[in-house]
Protein backbone atom coordinates (compact mmCIF):
# COMPACT_ATOMS: atom_id res chain seq x y z
CA UNK A 1 0.00 0.00 0.00
CA UNK A 2 0.92 3.55 0.03
CA UNK A 3 3.23 5.17 2.29
CA UNK A 4 4.28 2.29 4.65
CA UNK A 5 7.49 2.59 6.75
CA UNK A 6 9.39 -0.55 7.01
CA UNK A 7 12.45 0.00 9.74
CA UNK A 8 15.66 -1.80 9.59
CA UNK A 9 15.53 -5.85 9.62
CA UNK A 10 11.59 -6.18 8.52
CA UNK A 11 11.19 -9.36 6.84
CA UNK A 12 8.44 -9.60 4.85
CA UNK A 13 7.71 -12.70 3.42
CA UNK A 14 6.10 -13.98 0.42
CA UNK A 15 2.22 -13.18 -0.81
CA UNK A 16 2.18 -10.70 2.48
CA UNK A 17 -0.27 -7.61 1.66
CA UNK A 18 0.23 -4.44 3.71
CA UNK A 19 -2.37 -1.89 3.16
CA UNK A 20 -1.80 1.70 3.35
CA UNK A 21 -0.29 3.71 6.21
CA UNK A 22 1.25 0.93 7.31
CA UNK A 23 4.17 1.14 9.82
CA UNK A 24 6.44 -2.19 11.05
CA UNK A 25 9.36 -1.93 13.29
CA UNK A 26 12.77 -2.97 13.83
CA UNK A 27 13.43 -6.65 13.50
CA UNK A 28 9.81 -7.77 12.90
CA UNK A 29 8.76 -10.44 10.74
CA UNK A 30 5.90 -11.16 8.48
CA UNK A 31 4.19 -13.93 7.07
CA UNK A 32 6.61 -16.77 8.36
CA UNK A 33 5.40 -20.25 8.66
CA UNK A 34 2.68 -20.71 10.61
CA UNK A 35 3.78 -23.33 13.26
CA UNK A 36 2.17 -26.64 11.55
CA UNK A 37 3.44 -30.21 12.49
CA UNK A 38 1.95 -33.59 13.12
CA UNK A 39 3.52 -36.43 14.44
CA UNK A 40 4.26 -39.93 12.91
CA UNK A 41 2.92 -43.41 14.15
CA UNK A 42 6.73 -43.00 15.84
CA UNK A 43 6.27 -39.41 17.72
CA UNK A 44 8.27 -37.93 14.78
CA UNK A 45 7.05 -34.34 13.99
CA UNK A 46 6.78 -33.39 10.08
CA UNK A 47 5.88 -30.05 9.41
CA UNK A 48 2.91 -29.26 7.40
CA UNK A 49 3.28 -26.53 4.47
CA UNK A 50 1.82 -23.41 5.11
CA UNK A 51 0.26 -21.90 1.87
CA UNK A 52 -1.53 -19.13 3.00
CA UNK A 53 -0.65 -15.15 3.70
CA UNK A 54 -0.81 -12.49 5.81
CA UNK A 55 -3.54 -9.21 4.99
CA UNK A 56 -2.87 -6.24 7.12
CA UNK A 57 -5.60 -3.49 6.83
CA UNK A 58 -4.55 0.48 6.52
CA UNK A 59 -3.27 2.80 9.29
CA UNK A 60 -1.61 -0.44 11.30
CA UNK A 61 1.28 0.19 13.49
CA UNK A 62 3.46 -3.11 14.20
CA UNK A 63 6.65 -2.87 16.87
CA UNK A 64 9.80 -4.62 16.75
CA UNK A 65 10.40 -8.36 17.24
CA UNK A 66 7.03 -9.20 16.02
CA UNK A 67 5.94 -12.14 14.42
CA UNK A 68 3.05 -12.61 12.81
CA UNK A 69 2.62 -16.26 10.88
CA UNK A 70 0.74 -16.94 7.51
CA UNK A 71 -1.84 -19.09 7.44
CA UNK A 72 -1.96 -22.58 6.65
CA UNK A 73 -4.58 -21.95 4.48
CA UNK A 74 -6.40 -18.52 3.26
CA UNK A 75 -5.08 -15.13 5.21
CA UNK A 76 -4.03 -14.21 8.66
CA UNK A 77 -5.87 -10.75 9.04
CA UNK A 78 -4.77 -8.20 11.17
CA UNK A 79 -7.49 -5.28 10.45
CA UNK A 80 -7.85 -1.44 9.81
CA UNK A 81 -6.27 0.89 12.59
CA UNK A 82 -4.45 -2.11 14.38
CA UNK A 83 -1.84 -1.21 17.04
CA UNK A 84 0.63 -4.27 18.32
CA UNK A 85 3.27 -3.44 20.57
CA UNK A 86 6.90 -4.98 20.67
CA UNK A 87 7.26 -9.26 21.41
CA UNK A 88 3.83 -9.59 20.23
CA UNK A 89 3.35 -13.29 18.81
CA UNK A 90 0.03 -13.34 16.27
CA UNK A 91 0.14 -17.28 14.94
CA UNK A 92 -1.44 -18.78 11.64
CA UNK A 93 -5.08 -18.16 10.63
CA UNK A 94 -5.97 -15.38 13.13
CA UNK A 95 -8.28 -12.50 12.64
CA UNK A 96 -7.87 -9.20 14.83
CA UNK A 97 -10.85 -6.44 14.02
CA UNK A 98 -10.35 -3.38 13.33
CA UNK A 99 -8.59 -1.00 16.04
CA UNK A 100 -7.71 -3.51 18.26
CA UNK A 101 -4.72 -3.02 20.38
CA UNK A 102 -2.01 -5.93 21.42
CA UNK A 103 0.36 -4.75 24.43
CA UNK A 104 3.60 -5.89 24.92
CA UNK A 105 4.56 -10.12 24.83
CA UNK A 106 1.08 -10.90 24.24
CA UNK A 107 0.46 -13.95 22.23
CA UNK A 108 -2.53 -15.01 19.96
CA UNK A 109 -2.80 -19.13 19.16
CA UNK A 110 -3.64 -19.86 15.69
CA UNK A 111 -7.19 -19.71 14.49
CA UNK A 112 -8.39 -17.50 17.27
CA UNK A 113 -10.60 -14.75 16.38
CA UNK A 114 -10.21 -11.42 17.99
CA UNK A 115 -12.89 -8.63 17.33
CA UNK A 116 -13.05 -5.11 17.05
CA UNK A 117 -11.45 -2.49 19.43
CA UNK A 118 -10.43 -5.20 21.28
CA UNK A 119 -7.56 -4.28 24.25
CA UNK A 120 -5.08 -7.08 25.20
CA UNK A 121 -3.13 -6.74 28.14
CA UNK A 122 0.84 -7.13 28.23
CA UNK A 123 1.80 -10.97 29.05
CA UNK A 124 -2.05 -12.02 28.03
CA UNK A 125 -2.80 -15.32 26.07
CA UNK A 126 -5.51 -16.31 23.74
CA UNK A 127 -5.86 -19.99 22.92
CA UNK A 128 -6.35 -21.08 19.76
CA UNK A 129 -9.97 -21.55 17.86
CA UNK A 130 -11.56 -19.04 20.58
CA UNK A 131 -13.69 -15.95 19.92
CA UNK A 132 -13.17 -12.74 21.63
CA UNK A 133 -15.56 -10.40 21.30
CA UNK A 134 -15.82 -6.60 19.93
CA UNK A 135 -15.09 -4.26 22.95
CA UNK A 136 -13.69 -6.94 25.50
CA UNK A 137 -10.74 -5.91 27.53
CA UNK A 138 -8.29 -8.99 28.25
CA UNK A 139 -6.03 -7.42 31.37
CA UNK A 140 -2.77 -8.28 31.50
CA UNK A 141 -0.91 -12.02 31.77
CA UNK A 142 -4.75 -13.40 31.68
CA UNK A 143 -5.23 -16.71 29.48
CA UNK A 144 -8.40 -16.70 27.43
CA UNK A 145 -9.36 -20.60 27.36
CA UNK A 146 -13.00 -19.70 25.81
CA UNK A 147 -15.00 -17.86 24.01
CA UNK A 148 -15.29 -14.10 25.66
CA UNK A 149 -18.46 -12.21 24.92
CA UNK A 150 -17.86 -8.37 23.31
CA UNK A 151 -17.91 -5.91 25.99
CA UNK A 152 -16.70 -7.90 28.81
CA UNK A 153 -13.57 -7.33 31.21
CA UNK A 154 -12.10 -10.34 31.56
CA UNK A 155 -9.15 -11.21 34.10
CA UNK A 156 -7.04 -14.83 35.61
CA UNK A 157 -6.30 -17.94 34.57
CA UNK A 158 -8.60 -18.66 33.08
CA UNK A 159 -9.21 -15.64 32.31
CA UNK A 160 -12.94 -14.98 33.83
CA UNK A 161 -15.75 -11.12 34.26
CA UNK A 162 -12.68 -9.34 36.22
CA UNK A 163 -15.15 -8.42 39.47
CA UNK A 164 -15.28 -12.61 39.85
CA UNK A 165 -11.67 -12.91 39.58
CA UNK A 166 -11.00 -9.86 41.64
CA UNK A 167 -13.41 -11.37 44.91
CA UNK A 168 -11.65 -14.81 43.55
CA UNK A 169 -8.26 -13.53 44.61
CA UNK A 170 -9.03 -12.07 47.57
CA UNK A 171 -10.60 -15.12 49.04
CA UNK A 172 -7.08 -16.82 47.98
CA UNK A 173 -5.13 -14.32 49.84
CA UNK A 174 -7.12 -15.22 53.04
CA UNK A 175 -6.46 -18.74 52.87
CA UNK A 176 -3.35 -18.73 55.17
CA UNK A 177 -5.24 -17.14 57.67
CA UNK A 178 -8.37 -19.34 57.44
CA UNK A 179 -5.92 -22.56 57.46
CA UNK A 180 -4.73 -20.93 61.13
CA UNK A 181 -8.54 -20.77 62.34
CA UNK A 182 -9.25 -24.24 60.72
CA UNK A 183 -6.46 -25.47 63.06
CA UNK A 184 -7.26 -23.77 65.89
CA UNK A 185 -10.66 -25.22 65.98
CA UNK A 186 -9.27 -28.99 65.34
CA UNK A 187 -7.20 -28.48 68.44
CA UNK A 188 -10.50 -27.15 70.15
CA UNK A 189 -11.98 -30.15 69.42
CA UNK A 190 -9.73 -32.72 69.69
CA UNK A 191 -9.27 -30.98 73.77
CA UNK A 192 -12.92 -31.16 74.24
CA UNK A 193 -12.82 -34.92 72.91
CA UNK A 194 -9.97 -35.26 75.73
CA UNK A 195 -12.18 -33.74 78.53
CA UNK A 196 -15.37 -35.91 77.28
CA UNK A 197 -13.49 -38.97 77.11
CA UNK A 198 -11.89 -38.11 80.70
Amino acid sequence: GASCTLHAAVSVRERSRLGDRVTIHNNSVIGSDGFGYTPDADGIYHKVEQLGNVEIGDDVEIGSNVSVDRARFGSTLIGNGVKIDNLVQVAHNVRIGDHTVLVSQSGVAGSAHIGAHVQIGGRAAIVGHVNVGDWAIVAGKSVVTKDTPGKLFVSGFPAMDHRKATKMHAHTMRLPDLKKRVAALENEIKAMKKETEA
